[in-house]
């Protein structure tokens, strides 16, 4: 079963269990992965990686706005949107730890070939693309650069 149809499922699951707040972000995802479905330029199929991209897109946005209410006093809608990124997150495969993250950064600096900083861009490209999903951008990002910075 990919992506699509288990969030369908688990719809069906969170409204027989009454819980607002995972049904309504279920909801939101299953309109993300719709509407990328349905895009411009689109095939009207969804894969697994174009789903992940998604549901990182999602959780990003849903943390933004949380820090933004939080700023605000508005503990509440902060509350909620977090309560979202948790059940965005279950979907979403498990994390990078900051050692996982190095190694495999390693690697790749050494499959590129990056020498200096001056090849960060080359670095971050390949990089974006295997570490999807796995690592925030901004972690990816600085790590590259402190990693070029020592070589």
């Amino acid at each position: 079963m990919d992506l699509f149809d288990t969030i369908s499922a688990d719809i069906k699951k969170a409204m027989l269990a009454k819980d607002r707040v995972r049904l309504e972000a279920l909801r939101g995802i299953k309109k993300e992965f719709l509407e990328a479905k349905t895009a411009k330029g689109s095939d009207g199929t969804l894969t697994d990686e174009a789903a992940t991209r998604v549901l990182v897109k999602m959780a990003k946005q849903r943390r933004e706005s949380a820090a933004i209410y939080t700023e605000q006093s508005r503990p509440d809608l902060a509350e909620n949107e977090l309560a979202e990124v948790a059940v965005i997150e279950e979907y979403l495969p498990k994390q990078l730890s900051e050692e996982e993250l190095t190694d495999r950064l390693k690697e790749i600096i050494a499959r590129v070939g990056a020498t200096s900083p001056a090849m960060m861009g080359k670095v971050m490209g390949t990089a974006t693309k295997e570490l999807a999903g796995l690592a925030d951008g901004r972690a990816i990002s600085s790590k590259v650069k402190e990693l070029l910075a020592n070589a």
